[in-house]
């Protein structure tokens, strides 16, 4: 269903009544052919819901979503379910996935990724990249016969549905259907999980003042989990701690004084000439420092501001007394 283009003039009447009629008519049937898509969901796509269930169930690391445009805003919805309903989630964008944040994207998570036609372009980066560090990908589509589609390990395609905007064209059926399959999904997730009301008031804590309170002190990696280098460390080596630490990021210092940052993004960046450079001379310098007395919840915000997904913590004579990870924030909001 969608309402065919025509002027409002042509549609409507002047008089009041049928005007108010002629509305109350486009609600009914934009509800009706919406509802109808989510009742007349493929069976394959049901079964494929099941096993996306069970994946995502079964994951050690934070549950992934990403998309863009209009996937994008129904994503950042789907990822805030699953908090809520026990399972750690954060929302990539697309787009800025090719841009650094794939540090996101660690061994054990599973990435649900959306788009309508599959054939979005700015996934690309992220789809390499699952492909290449064996990350489970979740698809979710209209498309069964897509890019997205065939780089799933498992696919959920919805089909080709009718928008019920007024030309057809503005997401709006598919973007409902999307919705209501993350909800579905997180359903599951939460009932595998046995997530019971008491655990639903944990992670919705309103006026609990302890989770409030955490400071960055309370969680920020220190000593040995921390993925150091020296400035004249070989671009080789800077590679091998970061794949040891996990964390997307290696510290540059000297005698632990700060001197920058190497990023999965920055080394994107250097590719041509990676390996004949050592970390001073790609490292990111003066990078986001945060104080070890900021509450987390801020120093969460921040990262989301900034576009990162660590910041390091020094004093006030710039040494080094650790990192945090925006994945200790979300595990520490999941669990407290």
């Amino acid at each position: 269903m969608n309402i065919q283009a025509s002027t409002s003039k042509d549609f409507f009447s002047d008089d009041k009544t049928e005007r108010t009629g002629a509305l109350t008519g486009i609600v009914r049937s934009a509800l009706r052919a919406e509802a109808e898509a989510i009742l007349n969901l493929p069976c394959e796509s049901i079964e494929a819901c099941a096993a996306a269930i069970e994946r995502i169930h079964d994951s050690t690391g934070p549950l992934v979503v990403s998309g863009i445009g209009k996937s994008g805003h129904i994503g950042r919805k789907i990822a805030s379910t699953f908090r809520s309903l026990g399972k750690p989630a954060i929302f990539l964008h697309a787009a800025e996935a090719s841009h650094g944040d794939l540090g996101l994207v660690q061994q054990g998570s599973v990435v649900l990724v959306l788009s309508n036609s599959g054939e979005t372009t700015e996934l690309s980066d992220l789809l390499h990249y699952c492909k290449a560090h064996s990350i489970t990908v979740i698809s979710l589509t209209g498309h069964a016969d897509s890019t997205l589609s065939y780089a799933g390990d498992v696919t959920i395609a919805y089909g080709n549905v009718d928008e019920v905007c007024r030309n057809g064209l503005a997401p709006t059926t598919s973007t409902t259907l999307s919705l209501a399959i993350g909800d579905a999904l997180a359903v599951g997730v939460s009932t595998l999980l046995g997530t019971a009301p008491e655990d639903f008031r944990r992670y919705h804590p309103g006026g609990k003042l302890g989770a409030r309170l955490l400071r960055v002190r309370d969680l920020m990696r220190t000593g040995t989990a921390l993925p150091l280098v020296g400035p004249g460390t070989a671009m080789s080596e800077v590679v091998v701690t970061m794949s040891e630490k996990s964390l997307g990021v290696a510290i540059v210092v000297n005698e632990n004084r700060i001197l920058g940052v190497v990023t999965d993004g920055d080394m994107r960046r250097n590719i041509e000439n990676l390996w004949d450079t050592t970390a001073a001379d790609i490292a990111t310098e003066n990078p986001v420092i945060i104080d070890v007395e900021m509450l987390v919840s801020d120093a969460a915000e921040l990262m989301s501001e900034k576009g990162i997904t660590a910041c390091i913590v020094a004093d006030k004579d710039n040494r080094l007394m650790g990192l945090l990870h925006i994945h200790d924030c979300l595990h520490a909001r999941a669990t407290t």
